[in-house]
């Protein structure tokens, strides 16, 4: 099974302590599966490798009472984790790099995060203007709440380099049988954007 560093679960925390306190998230653990709340009791360090099947669980367990029940919430958080982590650890890339330079940054640093896929970022510039994709086909465990997180983060992270989106999507995904997960983006220039990083 896949593993996921701790840095995505105390993110997934966060979320949850800034917005509904500290009794949101003892209601989170509450509803967790015995060994998934014995793992988070056991404190997850950032830098800790923990399996990507609780990662899964507590963004759906978050879904129910925060979110529509359809995991639509995935695609917040995603955008919640640009915002945590870019601005401090990729803000040379915002500053000064493409939107697609932003996204191949991050998927350079996909092994950090996660010990399993590839993903490969391409830019696009055609009929319907510029922008980039990012494939991944051989993720040991695809599923939906991670395609959704996937997407959100792509999205705004190509907002925080200065960007504004015209359309961000997932074309294929391999929970529907496809070869592999793609993720699209498109995308129009707004330098101002940028000035909010500094």
């Amino acid at each position: 099974m896949a593993q996921v560093r701790g840095s995505v679960i105390t993110a997934r925390l966060k979320w949850v302590r800034d917005r509904f306190g500290e009794p949101a998230v003892r209601h989170l653990k509450n509803n967790l599966s015995a060994a998934s709340r014995a793992r988070l009791d056991a404190r997850v360090q950032p830098h800790d490798w923990v399996p990507f099947a609780l990662y899964l669980e507590v963004t759906r367990e978050m879904d129910r009472p925060w979110g529509k029940g359809d995991l639509s919430l995935a695609h917040e958080l995603g955008r919640a984790t640009a915002d945590f982590s870019l601005p401090t650890i990729l803000k040379i890339f915002l500053r000064f790099g493409a939107p697609d330079h932003t996204v191949r940054q991050g998927a350079k640093r996909w092994r950090q995060v996660y010990d399993s896929g590839t993903p490969e970022v391409r830019p696009l510039s055609d009929a319907e203007g510029e922008g980039c994709s990012l494939t991944l086909p051989d993720f040991e465990t695809p599923d939906v709440a991670h395609c959704g997180t996937i997407l959100g983060w792509m999205e705004r992270s190509v907002e925080l380099s200065g960007a504004k989106i015209r359309w961000a999507r997932e074309t294929s995904c391999r929970t529907r049988g496809d070869a592999a997960c793609v993720f699209e983006l498109r995308w129009e220039r707004c330098a101002s954007a940028r000035t909010k990083l500094s």
